[in-house]
């Protein structure tokens, strides 16, 4: 074969590219990270609190991307563990309040 039947046989093949979008929401996925981190850390006062609260942060602002499974996992944790935080609180303060 020579050089010319190759290169003629080369650009018969179709040529196929693949082009594939970026799907990641790593807005989404940091909160629930922290979410997941604030679930052991929500014991310590004030490390625990601000953790909580950036993961309920980050995965508010996921849920504006795509994909959002995430983002809506780390937005219920951390929604769980601020209201069990207040009823904690409150239950000191209010036991507190009695003495």
């Amino acid at each position: 074969m020579t050089q010319e039947t190759e290169k003629t046989r080369d650009q018969s093949r179709p040529t196929v590219i693949i082009n594939q979008a970026e799907n990641s929401n790593g807005i989404g996925t940091a909160g629930f990270v922290l979410a997941l981190i604030a679930l052991f850390l929500g014991w310590v006062p004030f490390l625990g609190w601000i953790v909580w609260l950036l993961g309920l942060i980050f995965s508010a602002v996921g849920l504006s991307r795509q994909p959002k499974g995430l983002a809506i996992a780390g937005l219920v944790i951390s929604l769980i563990g601020i209201v069990l935080l207040i009823v904690v609180f409150g239950a000191i303060f209010g036991a507190a309040a009695l003495l």
